[in-house]
């Protein structure tokens, strides 16, 4: 199984690519959402550490946001329950895939989690910051210094760029971008089948 994991900066366009693949996707974002609002036990382990913070039944997005503006340290408290079990599903997504030829790995703390090894294809999305900050401001729940305190909790994106096997320029103009996704496609493809 060829295992490819998309990195670049939050809204550089990651999942977009990631579905490009044709292939399944682990989407890290997706799962941490699904335990949010389903995982009783992280919900609880949160609670207890935050109990001034969390007033709902289920964790929602602007009472953890609250809870990272109120210090930035806290985001690593709550990345420290979540990603546990963000990793135990990832584990389970490949048993489950693992007669798949190849799977996509869209989570943003990838390479900050040491969740990739050298068997992997890294694939970097580049994009112009003026480009993304349109395209953030438009988000639900936008917030420019949650935004802050996850990009500065993860690598600097020269460092990703610099150990990424594949750099695809995202213009964000659809052509060109699946044009660029097929061409790379095929080349991890007929590496791997000349291997």
């Amino acid at each position: 199984m060829i295992k490819v994991g998309i990195l670049g900066d939050i809204g550089s366009g990651k999942s977009f690519v990631a579905k490009q693949f044709g292939y399944p996707i682990f989407n890290a974002d997706e799962e941490v959402s699904d335990i949010y609002n389903n995982d009783k036990h992280c919900y609880k382990k949160i609670k207890k550490k935050f109990p001034k913070f969390i007033k709902s039944k289920s964790l929602k997005k602007d009472e953890l946001g609250n809870l990272i503006k109120a210090n930035k340290r806290n985001l690593k408290k709550i990345s420290d329950i979540v990603h546990p079990i963000v990793r135990k599903r990832m584990h389970v997504f490949f048993k489950k895939n693992s007669g798949r030829k190849m799977v996509v790995l869209d989570i943003p703390l990838l390479v900050e989690n040491k969740l990739y090894d050298k068997n992997f294809y890294l694939i970097f999305v580049q994009s112009k910051k003026n480009e993304i900050d349109k395209r953030l401001k438009k988000r639900p729940f936008y917030d420019k210094r949650i935004i802050n305190s996850l990009r500065k909790s993860q690598k600097s994106l020269n460092y990703k760029k610099k150990i990424s096997n594949y750099v695809i320029k995202n213009n964000f103009k659809l052509q060109s971008l699946k044009k660029s996704i097929k061409i790379i496609k095929k080349k991890i493809l007929d590496e791997r089948n000349s291997s």
